[in-house]
């Protein structure tokens, strides 16, 4: 027989509350369990102390036995240092919600064609950011010989 530490909803219509409850694996979940060892009550606020009660002694002996927690039991232990933090929760974002293959490649080609318009908006500013300073070299060249040759006549 395989025996679970899992969550049995209890309490009305959007209203969840939850107890936690050493169970086989194979009945319902808010069918028959073995032996309730805590509870759970996702309304009240997560610095709540009795959003989550556990019975640890009891916990501790259904492990031992070699009960398995589900993720969110788990989670609780855990937290409650009950257990270590072995229990891999799987926090992954699904791939449903990215765009397609055909909207990737838009997607891809468009910010290809955007660097390449700050590339070419870069080199443009370069040449005449160059161009500029050429001509002042020029005109500084210019100027200074200019002053040296006309003198103001004195009067």
């Amino acid at each position: 027989m395989s025996v679970k530490i899992r969550l049995s909803r209890k309490g009305s219509k959007k209203r969840p509350f939850y107890h936690i409850v050493v169970a086989n694996s194979r009945a319902p979940r808010d069918g028959d369990f073995i032996e309730k060892v805590g509870t759970y009550n996702p309304m009240l606020p997560r610095e709540d102390a009795k959003r989550v009660t556990l019975v640890g002694e009891r916990i501790k002996h259904w492990l031992s036995i070699g009960a398995e927690p589900t993720d969110k039991v788990a989670r609780f232990l855990s937290d409650a240092g009950l257990t270590e933090k072995k229990y891999v929760i799987n926090d992954k974002q699904t791939k449903k919600p990215l765009p397609k293959a055909k909207a990737q490649e838009r997607m891809k080609a468009l910010e290809e064609k955007r660097k390449a318009e700050e590339e070419a908006k870069k080199q443009a500013e370069a040449e005449a950011q160059a161009q500029f300073e050429a001509g002042n070299e020029t005109a500084t060249e210019e100027a200074s010989a200019a002053p040296a040759s006309e003198e103001t006549p004195a009067s």
